[in-house]
């Protein structure tokens, strides 16, 4: 009897080890990025039957890239790079690098994009989701210093009833409604406040009625970098913040994931988060690298922590 209840101690305890072991290498065994190389700030769309990703084009200590650039997806999983789309010295008049964080927005028949350049946000619009875009402003739509904080990564959302607003800054959340043109605003208009922990890279979007604002803590060159998020009743708030409930954060070998975008899968409550993380293995906040994960919610609409080691399965935009 005793050699029966030792043997089940040692299986017992083998099991608890095995089990250790494996959620220890679960740990050190991350999925790959989407994009290859570094790329980071990626900000997803759907437009048509495909998706969309555009991202900072990373690999250059103090991000000094002077270009953008555009990839298209028919299932999430395979990328294919487009071209670049926009480029700093060539496209525009008044700044030359430090080529950010963009967003793009589906209005009034075009395509608007937003992007930060030398610390202002610019617009330029094309006809089609990779362009070629045209400066639509030949100035910057928001000024470096217009307010207190960096004047960077913009994201733009439209509403059910068409009505599109700008989320833009670092050290403060702004948020101003845009004109029906998509490159005007009243600047009187602006609304900044800071929700605890926000640092930068807001996202907004909503489902069933709420509206959810996302932002990234910590700084993109910290291994704690994450993502938190507020929810309102209105797009332009007041946003209260889910506590103590990171949507997104590193672990294990994933370090640094943040500064992300949302998207829905047309005609689905389907919805997926691409953001960056340092790059596997060396990297750093300079070296980041572009993944995708799924994104869920519970019955009250809480969104679920995101794991960043479930495998990316292909999913397609049906019925377009």
């Amino acid at each position: 009897m005793e050699m029966i209840k030792n043997t089940l101690l040692i299986l017992l305890s083998t099991a608890f080890f095995s089990i250790n072991a494996v959620a220890q290498t679960d740990t050190l065994h991350a999925p790959a990025a989407v994009l290859p190389n570094v790329y980071a700030d990626p900000h997803i769309a759907a437009f048509g039957n495909k998706f969309y990703i555009y991202p900072t084009t990373d690999g250059s200590e103090g991000w000094n890239s002077s270009s953008f650039t555009a990839w298209s997806s028919k299932d999430l999983v395979k990328w294919k790079y487009e071209k670049v789309i926009l480029d700093l010295p060539r496209d525009l008049s008044w700044a030359k690098a430090r080529a950010w964080a963009p967003a793009i927005a589906y209005k009034n028949g075009k395509y608007y994009y937003y992007f930060s350049a030398d610390v202002n946000i610019g617009v330029a619009v094309s006809d089609k989701p990779v362009g070629p875009f045209k400066d639509a402003l030949g100035k910057p739509l928001i000024k470096k210093g217009m307010l207190k904080g960096q004047m960077i990564d913009p994201m733009v959302f439209i509403d059910d009833d068409g009505a599109a607003y700008l989320y833009f800054g670092q050290g403060n959340c702004n948020i101003v409604k845009l004109g029906d043109d998509m490159i005007s605003f009243d600047s009187t208009k602006v609304v900044t406040f800071k929700p605890k922990g926000y640092n930068e890279g807001s996202f907004v979007f909503k489902r069933k009625g709420t509206y959810y604002l996302m932002w990234s803590e910590f700084d993109t060159r910290d291994p704690r970098y994450s993502v938190a998020y507020a929810t309102s009743k209105s797009p332009l708030g007041p946003f209260v913040k889910a506590e103590n409930k990171p949507v997104l954060k590193g672990k294990g070998v994933v370090k640094g994931a943040g500064h992300h975008a949302v998207v829905q899968v047309p005609g689905t409550d389907d919805w997926y988060i691409a953001y960056h993380r340092f790059k596997i293995p060396g990297g750093n906040g300079y070296n980041r690298e572009t993944c995708i994960s799924p994104m869920r919610f519970d019955d009250q609409g809480n969104i679920l922590p995101v794991d960043v080691f479930e495998k990316l399965k292909p999913v397609r935009i049906k019925g377009l």
